[in-house]
């Protein structure tokens, strides 16, 4: 079998090509080559709770990148 290697790497610009976020350009955070699946900053959020603590009393939500699959986007040349 041959290695996890993928052509997309952490601070490369890809467009996604399909989903909900189709269309956007942006970098990439984290490329995760076990799963061919990558962080794009600003696509595929997702909301996630935050607890109180005595630094953030409020608590509340954040929003949070998820992992995209590598097939779903394509490289930008600049």
């Amino acid at each position: 079998m041959a290695k996890n290697k993928l052509k997309i790497k952490k601070g490369d610009t890809v467009k996604v090509i399909t989903g909900a976020d189709r269309g956007k350009v942006a970098k990439v955070i984290k490329a995760i080559p076990k799963t061919r699946q990558l962080l794009v900053e600003g696509v595929k959020l997702a909301k996630k709770a935050i607890k109180p603590t005595d630094k953030n009393q409020e608590g509340g939500f954040d929003m949070i990148e998820m992992p995209i699959d590598i097939s779903n986007v394509k490289k930008v040349e600049e």
